[in-house]
């Protein structure tokens, strides 16, 4: 079986009426952990590579153990970038064997974020990759996405419509008040 795309995946947890975990991962062992623990209970699952997992353990050694833990375990596995910060990381990820991106450009003006969104998604599309984009930002941080307590910018209802038709999004990451990384203020304030 080989890597599958979030998109599928979705479509059967709403017809199954299941949720899917997504773990970020960046080496082995944690890959292998986590395949272990879904293989227990025949569960698909998507692991996640941020750009600083990338810098760190290289794009080509992730995508094989990834590949790898297809391979023994036939799950269906999705390999997605979280936090894509712009076009060129999600072209180098999309063009190296990923299923699934993340363009994050929740921290731009809207319409350049639906720019750089609708880039990507007319990149990915054409390639069979599916597209996740951002809307709003979360108070913490990962990787280069830092947003301090109290500067934050929940998701506009409004804007959702427009900006995923706009997009042609095939997922949407919204801000409604959680954080991102370990808290460094006290939830609720």
């Amino acid at each position: 079986m080989p890597l599958v795309t979030t998109k599928k995946m979705f479509e059967d947890a709403y017809k199954g009426g299941y949720a899917i975990g997504a773990f970020n991962v960046n080496n082995m062992e944690i890959i292998q952990g986590i395949v272990g623990a879904a293989k227990k209970l025949n569960a698909p699952v998507i692991l996640q590579v941020s750009k600083g997992a990338r810098a760190y353990a290289n794009h080509t050694y992730l995508v094989k153990l990834v590949e790898a833990a297809v391979e023994e375990t036939g799950l269906p596995i999705a390999l997605h970038l979280d936090h894509g910060p712009d076009f060129e990381t999600c072209k180098s990820c999309i063009d190296g064997g990923f299923t699934s991106v993340m363009i994050d450009g929740s921290s731009l003006p809207y319409e350049e974020n639906i720019a750089v969104t609708k880039k990507v998604v007319e990149y990915a599309h054409a390639r069979g990759v599916v597209v996740e984009g951002e809307l709003g930002t979360l108070a913490g941080v990962e990787d280069d996405v830092v947003v301090e307590h109290g500067n934050e910018s929940y998701t506009k209802p409004e804007q959702v419509e427009d900006f995923v038709s706009r997009t042609g999004v095939d997922s949407l990451a919204i801000a409604i008040g959680t954080s991102h990384g370990a808290y460094k203020f006290k939830p609720g304030q």
